[in-house]
């Protein structure tokens, strides 16, 4: 059904935008509505029913990028109720949903209580570091090790945007590892400074173009 046979057979009449009913979902416009209300006011329930159907076809072509994401026509058909304020006795495709599970408030959302120490670091490099103090003494701890204090060191001059020596890192290493993990400027060198932060620069130029 066509809106304009819409219109013309339900004497649908456009009005200008004051003194209106505040509309349910906006982003279908007040057309919407104003048609949704004709639907409910139909006592006929096989042209009420047609008339749902014309009414979630012109929803869907409002939308038509959104044709191609996973139950677009099941989401229509629960936008047409809340709409109505469920109160359209029609014949939907789909369940209708309970209007207590959009008046209920939303599940609180837990929120991570570990505090990070050090947060420039992450806690990713806090995972790793428990990761490397479990690992079996050898090359391949070591070499993890060596890894993520060069990543340290890269965080670090990445959200301090300051100069900072090699002990500053491995002074923090030593304490979120709970003094298990102790480096020393004699055993280890980590990327130079300069190095990381010519990196960094480079990194910007390349985004902003």
């Amino acid at each position: 059904m066509k809106i304009a046979t819409f219109a013309r057979n339900h004497k649908y009449i456009m009005e200008y935008n004051t003194n209106r009913k505040k509309l349910v979902l906006p982003e279908y416009g007040r057309n919407i509505q104003k048609m949704v209300k004709l639907a409910k006011a139909e006592p006929d329930a096989a042209k009420r029913n047609k008339m749902a159907q014309a009414i979630i076809s012109i929803m869907g072509n409002m939308n038509p990028h959104l044709r191609d994401i996973v139950d677009f026509k099941h989401k229509l058909w629960d936008h047409l109720a809340i709409i109505s304020e469920f109160d359209l006795d029609i014949e939907s495709p789909y369940p209708t949903p309970e209007i207590e599970t959009f008046n209920s408030k939303p599940e609180r959302v837990p929120y991570k209580t570990k505090v990070t120490k050090f947060k420039h670091y992450g806690q990713t490099i806090e995972k790793m570091i428990t990761v490397a103090i479990e690992m079996e003494e050898g090359e391949l701890k070591e070499i993890l090790i060596q890894l993520i204090a060069n990543h340290m060191k890269k965080s670090y001059l990445t959200w301090n945007k300051e100069a900072v020596n090699d002990d500053q890192i491995f002074r923090d290493l030593k304490i979120i590892s709970g003094g298990k993990i102790d480096l020393n400027t004699d055993k280890t060198t980590l990327t130079k400074t300069r190095d990381i932060l010519e990196k960094n620069k480079r990194r910007k130029v390349q985004r902003k173009r």
